[in-house]
């Protein structure tokens, strides 16, 4: 897998691959979806509190004194 032609290549067959299953599975596109708005909403939390917790020790001067790179 070095090349892009093949990574894309490789994208292109698994979207076949994806289309045919719910072709014969139609329920399958319930989950896909269901799945990818856990994943992105999961993202989205992880995210904010990550961010949180930056601004929580930035307004903390202990830390600036700490953490202070001259």
């Amino acid at each position: 897998m070095g090349s892009f032609e093949e990574k894309l290549m490789v994208i292109g067959i698994v979207l076949l691959l994806a289309g045919i299953l719910i072709a014969f599975y139609p329920p399958l596109l319930s989950i896909i979806v269901t799945s990818i708005l856990i994943a992105l909403r999961l993202l989205l939390v992880v995210s904010a509190w990550y961010h949180r917790e930056l601004q929580r020790r930035a307004d903390n001067p202990v830390m600036e004194l700490i953490c202070v790179t001259d």
